[in-house]
């Protein structure tokens, strides 16, 4: 495991846990690397619960037990503490960790068979609002550019209607933050209940969205701020999008050399 990937696989994972559960997560997070110097029942008095419940919580995150922990732990930098660092700094670090902790959290396996699906897609319907919203539409403007036919509609219920109406051979990118939006989540559904297939770009594991998508493209996990997810993780999933773009150029081949070329020579039409 890489520095700065602990964080990000228990953040993605911490939505999904039994409040004991989180508080041990809470206590992996803010110890870091110090971790190695804490035995399981020192963990376990931090977070207000049993040695077991401790053990227990490390499988959830994905790990064999609280040794596993203590390795991957001892493989992490020790972080600067957060009340030092003036906002930029903060904020800088902060993007730095997700983009760093992309590759413990994303299968590379499901980012293949996600641009496959893409790739011969008969249509693709985003879904996605909020701050999300914008990501989704660099994301239609990229897969368009990649000669891939996109819906992008302007509002959750035409969304809905899109997604009732969509042929078996589609595929819905959903994106969202906490997989919790329930105009995404259920663009996603009805989708899949049309027999589309349902890509998600999300921070968390475990969610509502999550339940609903045949993969997840999974990058972020930062808490939010202000009420508004951290700058961090729309990086994280612009991340995604970008890696996608990449793997469909090469799926596409002479389609997408011609959508391509295209779109420059839009973008030249558009410049002095």
């Amino acid at each position: 495991m890489k520095q700065n990937s602990l964080g990000a696989t228990v953040r993605a994972r911490l939505s999904g846990l039994h409040d004991a559960e989180a508080r041990v997560a809470h206590v992996v997070l803010d110890q870091g690397a110090q971790l190695v110097h804490l035995s399981v029942s020192d963990v376990a008095r931090l977070a207000g619960t049993s040695a077991s419940t401790v053990v227990r919580s490390c499988r959830r995150l994905g790990f064999g037990g609280y040794q596993e922990l203590k390795i991957a732990a001892a493989r992490e930098a020790p972080p600067e503490p957060r009340d030092e660092l003036d906002p930029l700094t903060a904020t800088v670090r902060a993007a730095q960790e997700a983009l760093g902790g992309l590759p413990a959290t994303l299968s590379r396996t499901d980012l293949r068979s996600a641009a496959e699906a893409l790739s011969g897609a008969d249509r693709v319907l985003m879904a996605a609002t909020g701050l999300s919203g914008a990501i989704a539409v660099d994301a239609a403007y990229r897969l368009r550019a990649l000669g891939l036919p996109v819906d992008l509609p302007p509002d959750p219920l035409t969304a809905h209607l899109a997604a009732e109406l969509l042929p078996q051979r589609s595929v819905c990118l959903a994106i969202s933050h906490s997989g919790a939006t329930r105009t995404t989540v259920e663009t996603a559904r009805r989708a899949r209940a049309a027999g589309a297939k349902v890509v998600t770009i999300t921070s968390y594991a475990d969610s509502p969205l999550t339940e609903e998508s045949t993969w997840v493209l999974l990058g972020g996990g930062q808490d939010l701020v202000f009420g508004m997810e951290a700058v961090a993780s729309r990086l994280a999933h612009l991340t995604i999008v970008d890696t996608l773009s990449m793997i469909l150029l090469g799926l596409g081949g002479g389609r997408a050399e011609r959508a391509v070329s295209a779109s420059a020579e839009v973008t030249a039409d558009h410049s002095y």
